[in-house]
């Protein structure tokens, strides 16, 4: 399964080399909806694309974005001074007498001072780096689907919860951030022919077994190049308190031989460019169009490493 992957969130690029439009007003959505839940995690690539904002709704999203920033800061800044006391107190105590809990308190409380020191760093940094754009199973990055006619490129969650099922399905299906080639018109049916989308990355992460250690390997098209992503998306309806959710999937296949060498079993389905408007607007009549499409994928080499 595609365990993680590195997105592009250049909206500019993307305008440019793909055309359509940003949907400014889901970005501003899940921007203010995370200001209320902390529980929505969104890269950091993602607020880089509003640090100069041209437009009422830009200048919003950057509000929220700085909003939320400064907010985050005060409360690891409070955890920190709590923790450097924690420390403190251990340390006096270990002067005199050599406990588990005092010993414990200090390996927890400096690993938590480290933690809240990177954290704010990050916080306030402004120059990329490579794990600004790495996303997770839950996080949000940006999907192109067709709307209205043309391309457009909204936010969503990196699993992919179906219309019409229960909240709880993130939980009894965690596996949702992918969708196996193989299960298209089984588990999601009601999905394919009907809303699909592309993710943009340039690399991907998968975990392999290395002498019975778990390892996380990081693959990379060759030459390096911009994946488009072959996904499925969905919006689910809330209802009371629950807000509406834009989730979506990443469809995998049989790995070709590098991945399989390298102890992976499945791989990431990149589509050629000149087939984004058609897999875009797929025709439920015609499933074997879009599976077509799948099969006529762009085949890179996938040079390996261990993830950084």
């Amino acid at each position: 399964m595609c365990y993680s992957a590195q997105i592009k969130a250049d909206f500019t690029r993307f305008i440019r080399q793909f055309g359509g439009d940003l949907k400014l007003e889901e970005f501003a959505k899940i921007y203010f909806e995370r200001s209320t839940n902390p529980r929505i995690k969104i890269p950091k690539v993602m607020d880089a694309a509003f640090l100069a904002p041209q437009s009422d709704i830009e200048r919003e999203i950057k509000a929220l974005i700085d909003t939320f920033n400064a907010e985050q800061a005060t409360k690891i800044e409070q955890d920190l001074f709590k923790q450097r006391k924690r420390l403190a107190d251990a340390e006096r105590t270990l002067q005199t007498k050599v406990t588990k809990k005092a010993t414990d308190d200090v390996r927890i409380a400096t690993d938590k001072i480290e933690w809240a020191k990177v954290k704010l760093a990050d916080l306030s940094r402004v120059e990329p780096k490579e794990r600004d754009a790495r996303i997770f199973p839950g996080v949000y990055a940006p999907v192109m689907v067709w709307e209205d006619g043309k391309r457009v490129m909204k936010p969503m969650r990196y699993q992919c919860r179906p219309a019409g099922k229960p909240a709880f399905y993130d939980t009894k299906y965690p596996g949702t951030y992918n969708a196996r080639s193989d299960n298209l018109q089984g588990f999601w049916k009601d999905l394919f022919g009907f809303s699909h989308g592309i993710m943009v990355v340039n690399a991907f992460y998968e975990n392999v077994d290395r002498d019975g250690t778990n390892t996380v390997l990081e693959f990379r098209p060759r030459p390096q190049q911009d994946m488009l992503v072959a996904c499925l998306w969905s919006h689910w309806r809330g209802s009371g308190d629950e807000p509406d959710l834009l989730s979506f999937a990443a469809i995998t296949d049989e790995p070709p031989p590098e991945v399989a060498a390298a102890g992976h079993d499945r791989c990431i389905v990149p589509i050629k460019p000149e087939n984004i408007d058609a897999w875009l607007q797929p025709d439920r009549k015609n499933l074997a169009a879009q599976i077509a499409i799948l099969e006529d994928r762009d085949r890179p080499y996938y040079e390996h490493r261990l993830a950084a």
